[in-house]
């Protein structure tokens, strides 16, 4: 039978069911696929969650610092792909895009706050041990989930271009900023591409607010750990709204300088993350 390309929706949903199945024949025989329970969050334990970060960026920071100059490094590999020739319209999804791949790149910061909430030794080699988690392919399975999404995002955008400007690419940052704030059918792409950003990015954080760090504690299955973020999210709207408020203005501060700012705006939010688990998941 000859073989098809599905829709990245359907692809995902194969990807996923492949990284579960995978993980059933790896994992230990006691995995717990009973739904954990959540708890009710308020705006005082976010701002709890960003202070005990914070605190575990102070003690941690030569480690944790250090090993975070990969992401504006990655950052500025993709814009410097994003502004090469035609690709210039794509720079600013590939900077929102970080929202969206945010909780994968923390991994490594869950498991420091994991080990320092346990008073075990931590260095920046303390991030790999993730890799040998049972549950790695799991949530490798999860993150192709979030990798999906970014992908499909950055395909809208440019459909969303095209369709709103054109199907010429500009071939400046400062030719796209005057079409975009000063032209009818650029009024039209930045409220069009808001919107479906916006909704691409609640999907993402009601799947991955609490998911992640559930796979790196628990053993619990996938589905689990998605369904379990989503209640939590569920059971708390505002307070989780709130939370991706404050996620996206902490990026913004990172990446306006530079994108240097996310070398400590990053590990405040991974390690904010993982103590924010903790409140919502009992």
């Amino acid at each position: 039978m000859p073989k098809t390309i599905g829709n990245p929706l359907s692809w995902t949903a194969a990807a996923l069911g492949s990284a579960a199945g995978y993980a059933t024949v790896v994992a230990t025989p006691a995995r717990d696929d009973a739904p954990p329970r959540v708890q009710r969050l308020t705006l005082a334990d976010l701002r709890a969650a960003l202070r005990n970060g914070w605190q575990d960026l102070a003690a941690m920071r030569s480690d944790v610092m250090f090993a975070c100059m990969l992401y504006p490094l990655m950052g500025a590999v993709l814009l410097g792909l994003a502004t090469q020739g035609s690709m210039t319209h794509l720079l600013f999804p590939v900077l929102s895009g970080f929202a969206l791949v945010g909780p994968v790149a923390a991994l490594g910061l869950y498991e420091l706050s994991q080990r320092r909430e346990a008073g075990l030794e931590t260095s920046w080699a303390s991030m790999f041990d993730v890799l040998r988690s049972p549950r790695f392919p799991r949530i490798v399975g999860l993150a192709l989930f979030n990798a999906v999404i970014f992908m499909a995002w950055l395909l809208l955008a440019d459909a969303i271009h095209a369709a709103t400007l054109g199907p010429d690419r500009v071939q400046s940052l400062g030719a796209l900023l005057a079409e975009a704030v000063s032209t009818p059918a650029g009024w039209v792409m930045i409220v069009v591409g808001t919107g479906i950003g916006f909704l691409l990015a609640a999907a993402v954080l009601a799947v991955s607010v609490v998911s992640f760090p559930l796979l790196l504690d628990r053993d619990v299955s996938l589905p689990v750990a998605v369904t379990t973020s989503v209640k939590v999210a569920m059971e708390n709207p505002g307070v989780i709204a709130a939370w991706g408020a404050i996620v996206a203005g902490l990026l913004v501060v990172g990446i306006l300088p530079a994108l240097i700012g996310l070398v400590v705006v990053l590990p405040v939010l991974g390690h904010a993350t993982w103590h924010l688990y903790r409140k919502a998941v009992a």
